[in-house]
């Protein structure tokens, strides 16, 4: 399959649709991004948009599934390709989808708070030519 690397910025326009295919999860939705221009008066008009289907999978269905909504600000990156399909009525269609490597929120638009598993603590080592003794804990440092 030929597969285009792309980045989109935009929100999520749809719930977030989690199912699962075979022996994996997916999570999909629907992304919009639209362009904005200035005119000459320095005002904003609307311009085009693009709408994609963002699948993700594997990793990426834990950490989507539990900080993405309807409404979110994102970006995406990942492979895109064209969808082909029939309506109801007989008619062929296309779609555009995207098989996402990253997706994070677009931190120009929200504040986030990044949570991370906590790593264990680093074990200090300490070489001395002296010696020393080992005191168990809740005894004092001096008699």
């Amino acid at each position: 399959m030929f597969e285009t690397p792309m980045t989109v910025v935009g929100r999520i326009v749809t719930d977030l649709r989690r199912r699962v295919v075979g022996d994996q999860e997916v999570i999909s939705f629907r992304v919009a991004s639209n362009a904005r221009r200035r005119t000459a008066d320095g005002n904003w008009e609307p311009g085009s948009s693009l709408f994609i289907t963002v699948n993700c999978w594997g990793r990426l269905v834990t950490g989507v599934g539990a900080a993405l909504y309807k409404g979110a600000p994102i970006i995406a990156t990942g492979h895109v390709w064209t969808r082909e399909y029939e309506d109801g009525d007989g008619n062929k269609k296309s779609t555009l989808e995207m098989r996402a490597n990253s997706i994070g929120p677009d931190l120009s638009r929200v504040i986030v708070r990044i949570e991370q598993r906590p790593h264990p603590p680093a074990v200090e080592v300490v070489t001395t030519s002296e010696p020393t003794t080992l005191i168990p804990p809740g005894l004092p440092l001096s008699a």
